[in-house]
């Protein structure tokens, strides 16, 4: 055996949210086994204040801790900093970039996802996922005049409402923005806080912030996204100072249905002769822009705004890269590791939890997969209970976190819970929406099809979720209530208990 290999029978790939949380589990059900976790970062991130809010809906913070806290807590995790080169799974071995082996009989997957930026190696191009890109980001603002951000998921969502003193141009693909959480609705109701002027106190946030000890000596080239870091937070955001250097705390401009044609350098953008517009004032009025910016984005609705840089917020792609060599794994059209109902990748021994998988499992009516922390935590948890079981020949239901897709979250300072096919997702044209806005305090949404509840999305202090929760899931028949199912005047907990 060369060098000696380290043995273990479980072993875990990946410090983020699924691997730290899968490694716990593991470690609570073998108390005498050594757990191995191997992680490129120097710090994991941990689940902290996990609070269950209802049957599938949970609430958490996420925090950066140093790997030896989670030692102290589980004695038998052994983190191993280093990032994996290879898998051999024939062999039920793992190469470490730092030239060690370890040999598994057990292993779960949960190297996570990377940014999917909308060109590599430019830099004046961000992708933001995680702490380190965050941090990089908040620089280059600090001098910024104009950004503009690409995407239309929560980061940018985020991001967009954050930024002040600092003109934005926002580039979305779809109509309405938001659109991987809310329809046009929903975005219509949240649009006002977008442009308000001034801002109310936030509401205080109790989360508590880390950084990488001596992270910022490094001298890490500006908006590197080859580094592994873990996703971010719920509330990445808090603690940065998001202001550019401009008085006004907020310009916003979207751009609907476009895409990012070209980027071009100052020197190209010049040789082009072509036309840059200035941050827009009215509808009609485009005006030829004097000033020369760092970058020039062109879009595909003919348009180029010229800028001091730009962030991809454009989505994640699983970073299975280091273990498909030599590795026969069934991938999913979303580039990630296919995982079955037990977690198990196409590969003996081989499980996968988090961003790095796609659930090839028949799923429930009302779940569909979204790589969030979430849905990170759960399968994390679920795949060490999977490996266990497996390792102690005994067999396990489907874990009920995947009866119902469930998801809490704040946005713009409103609370956001959605719930099921909450964007009438793979229902087709068979649905309809029934709608309750009070402007600027609540918006509700249910998606029906045939009577019953299918989803929903409730924003602000609706104190429904629970209630809506049991209503998809029991799959009532509600035609009898009609319009009255949303009538703030019928308290609809005394019908459904």
């Amino acid at each position: 055996m060369a060098g000696g290999a380290a043995r273990s029978r479980f072993a875990v790939v990946g410090g983020g949210i699924a691997g730290v949380t899968c490694a716990e589990k593991l470690a609570a059900e073998f108390p005498s086994e050594d757990i191995f976790l191997m992680t490129a970062s120097p710090v994991i991130k941990a689940v902290t204040n996990f609070k269950q809010v209802s049957k599938t809906l949970e609430e958490f913070d996420v925090e950066e801790q140093q790997s030896s806290l989670l030692e102290k807590r589980y004695p038998n995790i052994r983190v191993i900093q280093s990032g994996v080169k290879q898998l051999k799974s024939d062999e039920h071995k793992i190469c470490t970039e730092d030239g060690k082996e370890y040999i598994y009989e057990k292993l779960c997957l949960c190297a996570g996802a990377k940014p999917k930026l909308i060109v590599e190696g430019n830099p004046y191009v961000l992708g933001i996922r995680d702490t380190d890109s965050a941090q990089a980001f908040q620089k280059n603002l600090a001098q910024a005049e104009r950004i503009v951000v690409v995407g239309n998921g929560g980061i940018a969502l985020e991001l967009v409402y954050e930024i002040q003193g600092c003109e934005v141009i926002w580039a979305i693909k779809d109509k309405a923005i938001g659109n991987t959480f809310f329809d046009a609705g929903a975005a219509e109701f949240l649009l006002p806080k977008l442009t308000a002027e001034s801002r109310e106190t936030p509401i205080e946030c109790k989360r508590t912030k880390y950084t990488l000890e001596g992270s910022e000596k490094k001298g890490r080239p500006t908006g590197a996204s080859d580094k592994l870091g873990s996703a971010l937070g719920p509330d990445w955001h808090e603690g940065l100072h998001l202001k550019g250097t401009k008085e006004f705390s907020h310009k916003v401009h979207i751009e609907i249905l476009c895409e990012v044609k070209k980027i071009h350098l100052q020197q190209e953008f010049i040789q082009l002769q072509r036309t840059s517009v200035t941050f827009p004032k009215g509808e009609k009025n485009v005006e030829a822009d004097e000033v020369l910016w760092p970058v020039y984005v062109e879009l595909t609705n003919g348009k180029i705004y010229g800028c001091n840089f730009i962030v991809s917020a454009t989505g994640v792609v699983p970073n299975v890269e280091p273990f498909l060599d030599g590795n026969n794994f069934a991938v999913g059209e979303d580039g990630g590791l296919k995982v079955d109902k037990h977690m198990h990748t196409s590969l003996p021994d081989v499980y996968a939890a988090g961003d790095i998988c796609t659930a090839a499992w028949e799923p429930s009516p009302v779940w569909h997969q979204m790589r969030l922390w979430t849905q990170a935590r759960q399968m994390g948890w679920y795949a060490a209970k999977c490996m266990a079981a497996d390792a102690l020949g005994e067999s396990i239901d489907m874990d009920f976190s995947f009866e119902l897709f469930a998801h809490i979250t704040k946005f713009f300072n409103y609370k956001v819970v959605v719930l099921g096919k909450y964007n009438a997702q793979g229902l087709g044209s068979d649905h309809e929406l029934m709608l309750r806005c009070t402007k600027g305090h609540e918006y509700v949404k249910a998606v029906m099809q045939n009577g019953r509840m299918m989803g929903a999305v409730l924003i602000g202090e609706t104190d429904l979720e629970e209630t809506f929760e049991n209503l998809i899931l029991n799959q009532i028949d509600l035609s009898a209530y009609g319009e009255d199912l949303l009538n703030p005047d019928i308290d609809l907990e005394d019908y459904f208990d």
